[in-house]
């Protein structure tokens, strides 16, 4: 079992920069993969960015060149550094992470962005 706790959201001008973390507890050395996911109002939730444990690391089309997914596995901490941000980055960011075929999401995370 792995429990997660985000942190870093909230409101910043377009433009403008924020970090998310998000510390992992429990299980967290079985994790497999981690993932930042974010679900905008009416909308789908979407993949932002995801690292797996050999270190291969993907992202949203819409994301490239803005966003930094890293991992901290001393301090079982994933992290998204978000620049440039857009008025259309705006979204409850959530963390997830896998263990072998279970998904484990946190409580989300509020970022919004003003135009």
């Amino acid at each position: 079992q792995v429990q997660l706790v985000e942190s870093g959201g909230g409101l910043v001008q377009a433009g403008g920069s924020l970090r998310l973390s998000c510390a992992a507890s429990g299980s967290a050395a079985s994790i497999n993969a981690m993932a930042w996911y974010r679900q905008a109002p009416g909308k789908q939730r979407e993949l932002v960015a995801s690292i797996i444990s050999g270190g291969s690391i993907t992202y949203a089309d819409s994301v490239k060149g803005r966003f930094t997914i890293s991992r901290d596995n001393a301090k079982n901490t994933v992290y998204l550094q978000m620049n440039s941000l857009k008025p259309e980055d705006t979204a409850v960011y959530y963390c997830n992470a896998r263990i072998l075929l279970t998904m484990t999401w946190g409580q989300g995370t509020q970022v919004t962005v003003s135009s």
